[in-house]
């Protein structure tokens, strides 16, 4: 079973930046795409940033530019530098991953999730 964990999160002035780490532990088959996600109180949780095993990239709109993702497909890691931040940023980060397991069964794996306040 994979289980991931999120780091770099913390407290960042508007106009900062942040890089977020996910990092997985575990025996799975494959890993295939594996993305970005944020919640704030109240809202459904949304898609910041997905990247393919092939290094297909797919941003929401209203991160195109200021951020980028970016994995390790041998350490199955992924990351997320955060540049240009806006207080609207502020949210819960969560690391997500399509898992294949070793029994080829796939399920969609997530963090924790890591905290992430842009002040203005």
């Amino acid at each position: 079973q994979v289980q991931l964990v999120e780091s770099g999160g913390g407290l960042v002035q508007a106009g900062g930046s942040l890089r977020l780490s996910c990092a997985s532990s575990g025996i799975a088959f494959n890993i295939n795409t594996m993305g970005w996600y944020r919640q704030t109180p109240g809202k459904q949780r949304e898609l910041v940033a997905a990247i393919t095993r092939g290094g297909r990239t797919n941003y929401a709109d209203s991160v195109k530019g200021r951020f980028a993702i970016s994995r390790d497909n041998a350490k199955n890691a992924v990351y997320l530098q955060m540049n240009s931040l806006k207080p609207e940023d502020t949210a819960v980060y969560y690391c997500n991953a399509e898992v294949i397991s070793i029994l080829r069964e796939t399920k969609a794996t997530w963090g924790q999730g890591t905290q992430v306040t842009v002040s203005s």
